[in-house]
């Protein structure tokens, strides 16, 4: 998978899947802005990670609830580096109450970050493609047409979008929400050759997990999934860039599970639902 001269912005990179996701990018050839609201010192290991495959990398900080600090986020990586072809939504929060007993400063962040700022990526993005000149992709693999791209966004969603994990109804309905929010912008966005797909990660050994669960629960718990483990980060990131690949062109609209089975049935039989 090439990604040879792209720029990517990937949000909430310091940590977890975003980390892995923009390493993974670079490693691809994209120049990547890194974006953070805390954890700074992670956030520049992770640009020194990108520089280290011989592409550049900008650091980002910003909360991503925040339309105006995304709007400004975009205009620095197209004042670097004269576009944005790719941008991955991955910043989210989440506190685990029941709702009504929950801190509603805490609900509310949970979907201030989790679905508005997806919406503030999304939004942004699809701007700045519009506007931009699209990329040449060159001929088809069969030589049959000629292709051009104006960008690709993926959104990092989960089977909380599906599954009623108790105690975490801001991060599952926020969660919901983007799903249809990125199959909505791929419908209107596909005459204008801009992609818009999903990703949708199992139960991920990621920093985050550590906020909910004690390293022995997690070890338990993983060994009960079908794969017999928790998901890693990077096999995440993976998934990303196949869906940014310019060879994945005609794929768009589309939910890319990554989760060692846990949504099968043969997790949901054993009445557990998704791991809290």
């Amino acid at each position: 998978m090439s990604l040879s001269g792209q720029v990517a912005i990937v949000t909430g990179a310091s940590r977890g899947i975003g980390r892995a996701a923009a390493i993974a990018l670079a490693r691809a050839g994209a120049h990547v802005g890194v974006n953070y609201r805390s954890h700074g010192s992670e956030a520049e290991e992770v640009a020194a990670a990108i520089r280290a495959h011989g592409v550049e990398a900008v650091l980002l900080p910003a909360d991503v609830a925040d339309l105006a600090s995304v709007e400004n986020m975009v205009a620095t990586v197209v004042e670097k580096f004269g576009r944005l072809d790719i941008a991955v939504s991955n910043a989210a929060y989440s506190d685990r109450e029941p709702f009504w007993d929950a801190n509603l400063d805490g609900f509310r962040r949970g979907v201030d970050v989790t679905m508005w700022g997806a919406f503030n990526l999304l939004r942004t993005a699809t701007r700045q493609m519009l506007a931009q000149e699209p990329r040449d992709l060159g001929d088809s693999p069969d030589g049959g047409y000629p292709r051009e791209a104006k960008g690709s966004i993926v959104i990092v969603s989960s089977p909380h979008a599906y599954v009623a994990v108790p105690k975490a109804m801001s991060y599952n309905m926020s969660k919901a929400a983007i799903d249809q929010m990125a199959r909505t912008a791929a419908i209107e966005l596909a005459e204008h050759r801009i992609r818009v797909n999903l990703v949708h990660p199992g139960w991920i050994d990621t920093p985050g997990e550590r906020k909910f669960a004690t390293e022995d629960t997690l070890r338990r718990g993983g060994q009960k999934l079908p794969w017999g483990r928790m998901g890693r980060s990077e096999e995440i990131a993976r998934g990303i860039v196949f869906l940014c690949d310019p060879d994945s062109e005609y794929i768009t609209g589309s939910s890319l599970q990554i989760d060692g089975g846990v949504t099968l049935p043969w997790w949901a039989s054993r009445g557990s639902g998704v791991p809290d």
